[in-house]
């Protein structure tokens, strides 16, 4: 594994301490997280969306819902 160094505000760093520290992570593991994302080719999130689609596509939730309940947030 490669170190690499970066430079950020401090209070952003800190804030993303606490935020990743409340997920039960560190800093470290959300930043490699964060950059496997980013390494994802746009041609590989399109296959992983078609597969996604094509897994959701049979849901069956068991019921219909009304117009209300699929406008509920």
């Amino acid at each position: 594994m490669k170190n690499i160094t970066l430079s950020a505000p401090e209070d952003l760093i800190e804030q993303a301490r606490k935020n990743a520290s409340a997920k039960g992570s560190t800093l470290n593991t959300e930043f490699r997280t964060w950059l496997q994302t980013q390494a994802i080719s746009n041609q590989d999130r399109l296959a992983r969306y078609d597969q996604l689609m094509k897994h959701l596509g049979s849901v069956n939730t068991g019921r219909s819902f009304t117009r209300e309940e699929m406008n509920e947030r």
